[in-house]
């Protein structure tokens, strides 16, 4: 138990030093700057800036996310029904359409306004058009074995 008790103050002496060295360097880190030769001006430094832009970067959005319902028209008519949550720029869920009635799943990309997706059921129909607020429209495309048929479509979040 003496010995114990011998080794307790070199252990504390070590903690010590060890938590004051990294103080230390982090104190020097976070308020280091640079000076222009001359100038009088300084420059925040690289952690300071990274945590200010971390914190008023934009969080990612998902305004996709939900239940959306429309109408398609053209080579085949009728409704659907979309569920789909939104990750970054990828759109994942299911889309449920009155004719040929089917439910699918589905995934698709988001870039800016622009919108595209098809389903994973059957990868000869794709969707593309534009997303503006709780609403978007496009034309759709359906591969068969006589060609390409299709028509406009268009939706609003529900």
């Amino acid at each position: 138990m003496n010995t114990t008790l011998a080794k307790l103050p070199r252990v504390l002496l070590i903690a010590t030093a060890t938590a004051t060295l990294a103080a230390a360097l982090a104190a020097c880190s976070a308020s280091s700057s640079s000076s222009t030769a001359g100038s009088g001006h300084t420059h925040a430094s690289a952690p300071k800036a990274k945590a200010a832009k971390a914190a008023s970067a934009p969080k990612s959005t998902s305004a996709l996310s939900g239940k959306w319902s429309g109408n398609y028209s053209g080579a085949y008519n009728g409704t659907f029904r979309l569920s789909w949550h939104q990750s970054g720029s990828h759109l994942h869920g299911t889309i449920t359409i009155s004719n040929p009635r089917s439910r699918l799943g589905i995934n698709g990309t988001v870039h800016g306004t622009a919108i595209t997706f098809g389903t994973v059921g059957s990868t000869a129909i794709t969707y593309s058009g534009t997303v503006s607020g709780s609403s978007m429209s496009g034309t759709y495309q359906v591969q068969g074995a006589n060609g390409s048929t299709g028509g406009p479509w268009s939706a609003s979040k529900s």
